[in-house]
């Protein structure tokens, strides 16, 4: 074929589109090594992997009570997280205190992995101005306006580059976000001026009520970071040690002045978008969630610490109850915070009032609100 006729060839283009992403794999559903090289390359001691299994379970724990709460009354916006233990605790678990965190409304784990008090994360939910306070942890406050957070990081991975940092930025979004402007917008910035970034596209299939398939025609969403010149790849989600490995290589790439990576992770929603009136059955079928639920994060990694006889029932039972009496004391310390009034919504929303603002937050006051 000449080469003319060859570019020309479309149909060859999405062939190659289909073929280019192979997704990284290292922990089958059954708790076994499929890939050695890639458990030797993660380089997970013994305590390393209790550790990440600890974090997974601490994830998981919190989800069960923040959606209880939400339930109650006693929260307000509950993003859940079941199902993606593997690709929010354990692609975290490779970054460190130096690293800055931009979280979406998913990822409150990553940021309580960081240092984040729990009760602040309550506080957060609440609406109350405290949950904003990040002293002493690298993180930002999750972010609503989706994919923002994206162009964010890309800012703050460019300040650690001209600073000489060996530290980089890592960001989340979900599927729903690679089809936000920002998105592209944040990885297109990072990539030209090589920032020290990490993106990470949650693909848990749904964006609220919108599958992945309707939203865009490309095969892999790691292919739109080809569309901004960085490295991109696709890992399996469900697969502790394959996340940890992949955001583990990212951030070794980044920090070295090399500029950003994209990875995408396959994963699954297990529960409702938010606990905000969501009903995830009326847009999927309640045998699909079975089909995933049988592949989820924890399993394979109980199977696999198991064998190694690092983990058993006792370990994980005694941990559950070491978080549940955490976070009853965040529950509790959330509580005893002074709730806010009025006029503290309006001063802790403008950094400087205008002439209204003032009159009004005065007003509030007189009248003790």
């Amino acid at each position: 074929m000449s080469q003319a006729l060859e570019i020309l060839n479309f149909e060859q283009q999405l062939a190659v589109q289909a073929d280019s992403f192979p997704e990284l794999a290292v922990l089958d559903k059954d708790g076994k090594i499929i890939d050695q090289a890639g458990f030797d390359a993660a380089d997970l001691s013994d305590d390393k992997l209790v550790e990440l299994m600890k974090r997974m379970i601490k994830q998981l724990v919190l989800n069960e009570r923040s959606v209880k709460l939400a339930k109650q009354g006693r929260l307000g916006f509950v993003a859940p997280t079941r199902g993606q233990e593997a690709s929010q605790t354990a692609t975290s678990f490779a970054f460190n205190d130096d690293d800055y965190l931009m979280p979406g409304y998913r990822d409150i784990p990553q940021m309580i992995h960081k240092g984040f008090p729990i009760y602040k994360a309550f506080l957060w939910s609440r609406g109350h101005y405290e949950g904003n306070l990040m002293e002493g942890v690298n993180t930002w406050f999750p972010q609503i306006i989706i994919g923002a957070q994206f162009v964010e990081a890309a800012g703050i991975g460019l300040g650690m580059k001209k600073r000489k940092k060996d530290a980089c930025a890592y960001t989340y979004t979900g599927d729903g976000g690679s089809s936000q402007g920002d998105t592209y917008e944040g990885m297109n910035f990072a990539g030209a001026f090589k920032a020290n970034a990490v993106f990470i596209i949650q693909n848990n299939g749904y964006a609220i009520s919108t599958p992945r398939k309707v939203q865009t025609a490309a095969t892999h969403l790691a292919s739109k970071g080809w569309g901004a010149g960085i490295p991109s790849i696709v890992v399996d989600g469900m697969d502790a040690i394959a996340c940890y490995l992949a955001a583990k290589k990212a951030r070794e790439w980044t920090v070295a002045g090399n500029g950003p990576v994209l990875i995408e992770t396959i994963t699954d929603r297990l529960e409702p978008h938010s606990m905000s009136g969501d009903d995830p059955l009326r847009y999927r079928t309640k045998e699909s969630i079975e089909e995933w639920e049988k592949v989820e994060p924890l399993i394979r990694m109980r199977i696999f610490l198991e064998d190694k006889k690092l983990w058993n029932e006792t370990i994980e039972a005694d941990y559950k109850d070491e978080v549940n009496v955490e976070i009853d004391a965040a529950v509790k310390q959330a509580d005893s915070v002074q709730k806010q009034k009025i006029s503290e919504f309006i001063e802790t929303t403008f950094e400087q009032p205008s002439f209204v603002q003032k009159e009004q937050i005065e007003k509030f006051r007189e009248a003790g609100k």
